[in-house]
């Protein structure tokens, strides 16, 4: 597809496009800004390649789509608040983002979106994969969507913060374990309505997502673990290799994402900020 200042290239049938012909370190104008705005809408994620993109510029570019979101459980990790940078170093046993997500959905406000950026990529490994959950609620039958309607899912940030996680052993990037850090817990809809498409997504993650309102969590495991398991089927996903200078801009509210702890004997720095967000509905 052609536009008038960017080239918008999918990169597989559900989710994702390559975006082309805009250099971001260099301030897009409204009009590409727009059209940037309207792939992500329509492709869920977005990828860039071949940018120079210093901090200052990162933050600038996040700003031009929202407030920028800072992490409750990364606060204090760098000198700036606004910006975390993911590390994974050669033996670290876990890395962010392992299991499929949303980002910081305990929260009431999630972020609206996240974009990433490649410091220092290795020669291989550490992919990103994506998955709509547009798709996932649209393969759905309609029993199994009116069972949904209306239910609410408890979200808690207990299995990737805290002193319980035990996650900073494991790791390079530190997150909050310590004795004042307090579980997070909000209320969201299963599924939720993009508020710029309209689109009906399916929300849960297994970072977050332990449960139903009304139910224990024994009582909805089974029917957490099938959304769950569903919400990334293949045909849903794409998979993202990364190069030095790369960007991926994702959609919170609309995909899932998931990092690969594959790089052997290799370091792996990114450059993250986030954007703010609504309350789902």
């Amino acid at each position: 597809m052609r536009n008038s200042r960017i080239e918008v290239l999918p990169v597989a049938g559900a989710v994702g496009a390559e975006i082309a012909g805009v250099h971001l370190a260099e301030p897009p104008d409204d009009g590409t800004i727009a059209e940037i705005r309207a792939a992500l809408n329509a492709h869920g994620v977005i990828f860039f390649r071949d940018q120079e993109l210093d901090v200052e510029a990162h933050k600038a570019l996040a700003r031009r789509f929202g407030e920028i979101f800072i992490h409750p459980n990364f606060k204090g990790s760098g000198a700036d608040p606004e910006i975390v940078v993911i590390r994974r170093e050669p033996g670290d046993s876990s890395v962010v983002g392992e299991e499929w997500h949303a980002d910081t959905t305990m929260c009431a406000a999630p972020p609206m979106g996240a974009i990433l950026y490649g410091v220092e990529v290795p020669p291989y490994g550490g992919d990103t994969l994506f998955a709509s959950q547009g798709a996932a609620y649209d393969a759905l039958s309609d029993g199994m969507k009116r069972m949904l309607e209306g239910l609410r899912a408890v979200h808690s940030d207990r299995k990737v913060a805290g002193p319980q996680a035990a996650l900073n052993a494991k790791r390079a990037t530190k997150v909050r374990e310590d004795a004042e850090w307090r579980e997070t817990i909000s209320l969201h809809p299963v599924i939720r309505t993009h508020p710029e498409t309209g689109r009906k997504m399916l929300f849960v993650n297994h970072s977050y997502t332990v449960g139903f309102e009304g139910m224990t969590e024994a009582e909805s495991r089974r029917l957490l673990d099938f959304l769950l398991a569903h919400g990334h089927r293949p045909e849903f996903t794409c998979r993202f290799r990364w190069s030095t200078g790369a960007i991926a801009f994702w959609d919170n509210r609309a995909v899932k994402h998931i990092a690969l702890n594959d790089t052997g004997p290799h370091r792996r720095i990114m450059r993250r900020v986030q954007i703010a967000g609504e309350a789902p509905f």
